[in-house]
């Protein structure tokens, strides 16, 4: 919790300083950052491990911020001071939340639709249109296929699930039958 809340102070003082033509690029070089760290575990060792000296975790956070093409501006100065604070650790966290703040700042709310196949771009397209009419944003969506859903969606926005699948519908079907 209290890691929640420090990377929470973190990520605002980013958004803060970053221009707002630079806040999606910025949300998009964290995560790439955060998931190479995730994905890699010898590069999350040196993050982590205290038994790395300051200048062997700048090194490798140096390539890092080259191989995402970020070698300059605030993002690479930002990335600079959390080794130098030893907060790099909390990066995943704080790109999480960067991520939010800046959907929040812009007027975007994330969400996921999970359906027995993939679904095409345009049924996606067309989701994110629906949704966003009733929820007076602009609506993200990530898909993901789960093969015990018999048919139809279900969508997650926020907290909030739209539950269209075919196993739903059934449920209800028998309540009302029973009831």
């Amino acid at each position: 919790m209290v890691n929640v809340s420090v990377a929470r102070r973190y990520a605002r003082a980013l958004l803060e300083a970053s221009s707002p033509d630079a806040v999606v690029g910025i949300a998009d070089q964290l995560d790439a950052m955060a998931g190479l760290v995730a994905s890699n575990p010898d590069l999350g060792d040196v993050i982590r491990n205290p038994a790395y000296s300051r200048a062997q975790v700048h090194g490798v956070v140096e390539a890092l911020i080259r191989l995402l093409g970020g070698g300059t501006g605030t993002l690479a100065n930002f990335i600079r001071l959390l080794v130098d604070r030893h907060r790099l650790a909390m990066l995943p966290d704080l790109a999480r939340l960067f991520r939010d703040m800046a959907d929040q700042k812009a007027g975007r709310i994330r969400g996921t639709v999970v359906s027995a196949v993939p679904l095409d771009a345009q049924a996606v397209e067309q989701l994110q249109q629906i949704l966003g009419r009733v929820l007076q944003k602009q609506v993200l969506l990530d898909t993901r296929v789960d093969r015990t859903v018999l048919g139809g969606v279900s969508t997650q926005v926020g907290s909030v699930v739209y539950d269209g699948t075919l196993r739903t519908q059934l449920d209800e079907l028998k309540r009302a039958l029973q009831g």
